[in-house]
């Protein structure tokens, strides 16, 4: 066989595929330029550990799938049986085919005895992003019993901290940081969702790696049901990253001739920190062909401004006021369907409910899309509640071990997805009102429970649920291609790379506290760029944490996403209305930049002060929020650096004057605030920084960067 190494700038893969094992990754990380067959071949051989006391007779490697029978004594990266046999595997290199242009590795490897092939696909993107599945596939005449199949990737000793993530409803996407040392770092997510706690990205990184230094390594799970990703080290010197889905026993039994494809798994390399990380994956999803390519239209949502209470009239006027701010599309939220006057009753009973809409929702529908709005509707299709004729009509349908429910949640219980008759008649119905209703071009599709002892025919269930709802979003958007989808789980509880695939942006929570989205929004934007991810600004009181904030803080925060409002601007009177369309307004003016540019957060030394922005690739053009998040110990809290901007160009320095700035503690502001334009070259803002206007707690300013040469 041979070795690999492909090259993306500025990432190198390095593959010992020279057999007769399974093959290494001797190198992940930075470009290690062009090498010869000879350099190559040194560099496999001074990677091979050394023979210690007490331990195997030849040297170990870590191949791409490290099993016991290689020496690894780490958690295995593949577990399974057949009738209680062929549990230990020992498969040899058949073919390694490598497409060098698409950076495209294919490993094809048996067990003979064992009765299966393996095929293992490496992809290493334009962008360096690579990306990492296994493929079983049974060889024997009886059925085989998966347990685990989990791809991992090496990490070099210089990586001794970790970073991931967790959380809960409303507070989604929150870090948490250590030291890596030996043993293993496990997260499960065990929600048959994505999860609120779900870690998005785990990162391993260089001591004291920050937004804009340190070399790191990281990986994402790219699964919407149950998912393991973890780091391990050994005392034996291998560090590895890995992840996959999490299976139930006897959930995945593969028949003979058949085979199992793992998530894929996502991972990234950089040596300018977290937002070096960030840029190298946003640009990889940005490259995608579904990604959106249209400008992200500003979305108003009814559900903080009328919640249940769907009256036309009181609709419509809403809609009034949203296209008189600047609103582009229009979404009703929960409450138009058969039953639903609350959240008890109705789930499954996707019919209008001709009680309240007597003549369906083509008079609010006619009335939206006559005002030149789009218009979306909210769906939950995975629930059902007991309380509806659905539930009365087939309790079977219900993802439940035989004979009782699990423990309700919201008042609802889960859909079998996978039994034909269910998915029959979820397409059907949202064909239907798709159908009908040909102004609708948005489904804002919720999923607001865990899946709990979900059972599909007796059998654990999670596995086959998740494919289902994969066909079932593939299908409607096959049928529909012009309806975007929205990934809402009470928030952020599906945000993964494989629902977004099927969906055009994630509601990151259903908290819309601008104090909280902060940092929700943060996080969040580790793995996904800005206009995948749902920012509206809520009202005075936040719904959640009965905080009030002024617009102006509410605005910012909402700017640095897929724009929006969740906000009865009905009942706000006309000069504040004027100020909310002028931030909109704003939005929209530097919208090609927020939904292109590079994420960069700053690190400041005092916490309560929050700095981020977003820089055009070119280095022309450039926004940042200035946050003070509570009141420091230090009064003045030092100069603010402005990073990410081409350190040889010059930059003028404002505020917008599109939207009033915020009120400030001190009397006389700094110099170059007062004269409301600076310029500076790009390595004095980033070295040097400026000195902000002292701000009360939770308030925020913007400052607007243009190439002054």
């Amino acid at each position: 066989m041979t070795i690999v190494h492909l090259r993306r700038t500025p990432v190198s893969l390095l593959l010992d595929g020279r057999g007769p094992g399974l093959p290494r990754i001797v190198h992940w990380g930075a470009d290690l330029g062009p090498l010869h067959a000879d350099e190559l071949s040194t560099v496999v051989g001074a990677t091979v550990a050394p023979v210690v006391p007490s331990s195997f007779d030849a040297p170990t490697v870590l191949s791409l799938l490290p099993q016991p029978g290689e020496g690894w004594s780490g958690r295995p990266a593949l577990a399974g049986h057949r009738n209680g046999a062929a549990w230990a595997t020992a498969f040899r290199l058949d073919d390694l085919d490598l497409d060098a242009d698409a950076g495209r590795v294919t490993v094809r490897a048996t067990d003979t005895v064992a009765a299966l092939t393996l095929t293992v696909e490496l992809e290493l993107d334009p962008h360096g992003v690579l990306t990492v599945r296994h493929r079983l596939r049974n060889d024997g005449t009886s059925g085989y019993e998966l347990r685990d199949l989990t791809p991992v990737l090496p990490v070099p000793p210089a990586a001794t901290e970790l970073l991931d993530l967790t959380g809960r409803w409303c507070r989604e996407r929150s870090p948490q940081r250590h030291p890596w040392q030996l043993g293993t770092w496990v997260r499960e997510g065990r929600h048959g969702r994505t999860g609120h706690d779900a870690t998005l990205l785990l990162v391993a990184g260089t001591p004291g790696f920050g937004f804009g230094h340190g070399e790191v390594w990281a990986v994402h799970t790219a699964w919407s049901g149950d998912h393991v990703t973890f780091a391990e080290r050994r005392p034996t010197g291998e560090s590895v990253l890995g992840g996959g889905e999490l299976l139930a026993p006897g959930e995945v039994v593969l028949a003979p001739g058949t085979e199992y494809a793992t998530p894929l798994l996502y991972a990234a390399w950089s040596d300018a920190g977290l937002d070096g990380l960030s840029d190298t994956l946003h640009r990889h999803l940005r490259a995608r062909p579904n990604h959106p390519r249209t400008p992200r239209p500003v979305t108003l949502n009814v559900w903080e401004a009328v919640y249940f209470d769907h009256a036309l009239d009181r609709l419509r006027d809403l809609a009034d006021r949203a296209a008189e701010v600047g609103v582009e599309r229009f979404v009703l939220d929960d409450g138009w369907f058969r039953g639903r006057r609350h959240d008890r009753a109705g789930l499954g009973d996707w019919y209008v409910d001709g009680q309240v809409w007597p003549d369906g929702l083509h008079p609010l529908v006619d009335h939206v899309t006559g005002l030149g709005l789009r218009f979306g509707l909210w769906v939950e299709p995975e629930m059902v509640n007991p309380d509806s004729d659905l539930f009365r009509a087939h309790p079977d349908w219900v993802l439940a071990v035989p004979g009782r429910l699990p423990p309700g949640w919201r008042h609802q219980q889960v859909l079998d997805v996978a039994h034909p008759p269910v998915y029959a008649y979820l397409r059907d119905r949202l064909d239907a009102l798709l159908t009908g209703y040909p102004g609708i071009s948005y489904l804002k599709w919720d999923h607001n429970r865990d899946l709990t002892e979900a059972a599909h025919a007796g059998r654990p269930g999670v596995h086959g649920q998740t494919r289902a709802v994969y066909r079932l979003l593939d299908e409607l958007r096959s049928r529909h291609p012009q309806v975007e989808i929205e990934s809402c789980a009470s928030g952020g509880g599906r945000v993964d790379l494989e629902i977004l695939r099927r969906t055009d942006r994630v509601w990151a929570s259903d908290c819309n506290d601008a104090l909280e989205r902060l940092a929700i929004q943060r996080w969040t934007g580790l793995l996904l760029p800005p206009e995948l991810v749902g920012t509206h600004i809520g009202p005075d009181r936040s719904h959640t944490t009965h905080r009030v904030h002024e617009l102006g803080f509410r605005a910012t925060t909402a700017l640095f996403g897929h724009h929006g409002i969740e906000w009865d601007i009905s009942t706000v009177d006309a000069t504040r209305r004027r100020e909310l369309a002028a931030w909109v307004a704003l939005h929209k003016r530097l919208r090609p930049l927020l939904h292109s540019g590079r994420v960069v957060r700053v690190d400041h030394p005092d916490p309560a002060v929050w700095v981020h922005g977003v820089v055009a690739h070119d280095g022309s053009h450039a926004v940042y929020a200035v946050t003070r998040l509570a009141a420091s110990v230090a009064q003045v809290p030092g100069p603010v650096r402005l990073t990410g901007l081409d350190r040889r160009r010059r930059y003028r320095v404002r505020p917008p004057a599109d939207v009033p700035g915020p009120a400030t503690l001190q009397k006389t502001d700094p110099g170059w605030w007062r004269d409301q334009e600076t310029v500076l070259s790009g390595a004095v803002l980033a070295s040097v920084g400026l000195q902000m206007p002292a701000l009360h707690p939770e308030q925020a300013l913007l400052l607007e960067l243009t190439a002054a040469d």
